[in-house]
């Protein structure tokens, strides 16, 4: 398509640049006629006639001189002489190269000269005062003499005319050549600009027409459409280029599809994990409690039972299984409550921090009057998120602080919160206890992960990990500030507005990690971590059922049962009773 059209183009710039001589040559041409015409031609048949109309003048005053003798008469022959030499000068002057025209100047002025010398003069010079008889003697002669003269002016004129005429012919036929040249440019240029046009519509127009109809058609959604490449090479190109383009997009598109297949299969997978959990939270909440329960409440029946028949370490031993069933009573309560963010409770709305904070202060009160804390806090926001999950959140952080303090200085806690982008809060909560070394700043998010023992602090170690799944769950972050000294600063953020928290709960249902369906299954208090939970049923109820039943070992299991433990029989008599309490311990 390039070489075509440079050929073309080239071959009509040289004929353009031919006719453009050619029309430029024709209107000099017409130029030259046009100034021989108007500078040479008209002017030399007007001196003709001048200079004829002299030698009349002449011819008459000489005439009339010779008549009456009166020197008056002669005055128009001598201006005619003058007149004549004038012209004469004018008419070689303008026929220099004109061969006939001055060959007939030069006949005509020979003719003068003859009637001049043989007529004129001689009675020009004659005295005045009477008829000159010599003009009566030669009139004849002068007569004939004067035809001639005029004879030869008039071929002069027709010389003259003739040329004139020849001019104006070649001025027209010029004028007509250079119209024609003109014209035959206009309708080269006119052709050139239609094919132009044309090829230019069907190289260039179409092509892209073709072009952008295959892009619409796959942006329209048919990917299955093959882009052809036509017309010159650059747009052949760039239709390479598209169909390129639609291949890979048909890939990513056949790697979307399955990524999708495989998103299908693992929320499908994560749905029934989902109803798995919610099975295990059933089971956590009642199944296995009931073993845990029925072993304490029979271990503490034992004990007080048989207390004058047990040495100290038979006590001890007794004590170690009542306390390992009411700590895997806990971590079961934890992990229940741990596994229920996200699933349960997961209604979001505003809620006034403000409030949900004096009432999680309300209920630590015995244990803040007990430490002698000091907690402040600056005027806290109405954010959007779940209210349960929010109360947990400072519920967890409030007794971390109050848990982990300095045995040295009374604790003071205080909760700020700045506006960290238009769509974000940021809290933090500051004390001044023992603090957390900075190479743990990761690991006490982690599930049960403890930076102390059991009988330094006591807890399970779930506390601030449930606290990153809350936040997590509400679109924020929680991390350790390692600037702050004498003490820790947690630091995370929450939403402002309820779209970006409406947004995360809609991915999260899309992605089946949220079923809006999930019910709470129920368990025995609300889990927080670390002694920040209310307690679960003791296991020393069950022995005190026994005791107010009268001390019967029957009796007791009855009482067992009334709190949660399954039937099982006289502890004396009854050796399944036993294996169960054993298996359950296991």
């Amino acid at each position: 398509m390039r070489r075509r059209l440079a050929v073309g183009t080239s071959g009509a710039l040289a004929l353009l640049l031919v006719l453009s001589v050619a029309g430029g040559w024709e209107f000099a041409r017409s130029t030259r006629l046009t100034d021989s015409l108007s500078r040479t031609d008209t002017p030399a048949l007007v001196a003709a006639a001048q200079l004829e109309e002299a030698l009349v003048s002449q011819e008459t005053a000489v005439r009339g001189y010779g008549l009456t003798g009166q020197r008056s008469f002669l005055q128009p022959y001598t201006d005619g002489l003058v007149t004549q030499r004038r012209e004469t000068a004018v008419l070689r002057s303008l026929l220099t190269d004109d061969t006939p025209a001055s060959g007939e100047l030069d006949a005509l002025l020979a003719q003068v000269e003859t009637w001049q010398s043989r007529f004129a003069r001689p009675i020009a010079v004659a005295p005045q005062g009477a008829p000159v008889a010599l003009a009566a003697q030669r009139a004849d002669e002068g007569k004939r003499e004067f035809d001639t003269v005029r004879a030869a002016g008039d071929r002069l004129q027709q010389a003259l005319t003739t040329r004139r005429d020849k001019s104006r012919a070649d001025l027209r036929r010029a004028d007509t050549e250079r119209d024609w040249i003109f014209g035959f440019i206009a309708a080269v240029i006119a052709l050139l600009a239609v094919l132009v046009f044309v090829a230019l519509r069907r190289g260039v127009t179409r092509p892209l027409g073709r072009l952008a109809y295959d892009v619409r058609t796959i942006a329209d959604g048919r990917f299955d459409h093959v882009v052809t490449p036509t017309g010159p090479s650059d747009i052949r190109a760039l239709a390479l280029d598209v169909e390129y383009m639609r291949d890979r997009m048909v890939e990513a598109l056949a790697l979307r599809d399955l990524a999708h297949a495989r998103l299908d299969e693992q929320t499908a997978d994560l749905r029934r994990s989902n109803a798995e959990l919610e099975q295990f939270a059933y089971v956590a909440s009642h199944d296995l409690q009931e073993p845990l329960r029925k072993v304490a409440s029979f271990c503490q029946l034992l004990e007080r039972r048989y207390a004058d028949q047990l040495d100290e370490r038979a006590v001890q031993y007794i004590g170690f299984a009542v306390d390992g069933a009411n700590r895997m009573q806990t971590l079961i309560n934890d992990l229940l409550a741990f596994s229920r963010v996200g699933r349960v409770h997961a209604e979001t709305a505003e809620v006034d921090l403000e409030e949900l904070f004096a009432r999680t202060v309300e209920s630590h009160s015995l244990a803040i009057a007990d430490a002698g804390a000091e907690i402040t806090h600056d005027p806290l926001p109405v954010v959007h998120g779940d209210a349960t999950q929010l109360g947990m959140l400072l519920q967890n952080l409030l007794s971390n602080a109050l848990k982990f303090r300095s045995p040295d200085r009374p604790p003071r806690i205080d909760v700020s919160v700045v506006p960290r982008s238009e769509d974000e809060w940021e809290f933090a909560v500051t004390d001044n206890g023992i603090g957390i070394a900075p190479e743990f700043a990761e690991r006490v998010f982690v599930i049960f992960q403890r930076l102390h023992t059991r009988d330094d602090y006591p807890g399970n170690g779930i506390g601030l990990a449930l606290c990153k799944k809350i936040v997590d769950f509400h679109g924020g972050a929680i991390a350790i500030d390692p600037e702050h000294e004498q003490g820790t600063r947690f630091v995370f953020t929450l939403p402002r507005s309820a779209s970006s928290a409406d947004q995360l709960e809609a991915e999260l249902l899309d992605a089946g990690v949220l079923d809006a369906g999930v019910l709470d299954v129920g368990s025995p208090g609300v889990a927080s971590s670390d002694g920040a939970s209310s307690d679960p049923v003791p296991a020393g109820a069950a022995g005190a059922a026994g005791d107010s039943a009268g001390g019967d070992g029957t009796t007791a299991a009855r009482a067992a049962d009334s709190g949660g433990a399954r039937g099982a029989g006289d502890a004396e008599g009854v050796p399944d009773g036993d294996a169960r309490a054993e298996g359950a311990e296991r």
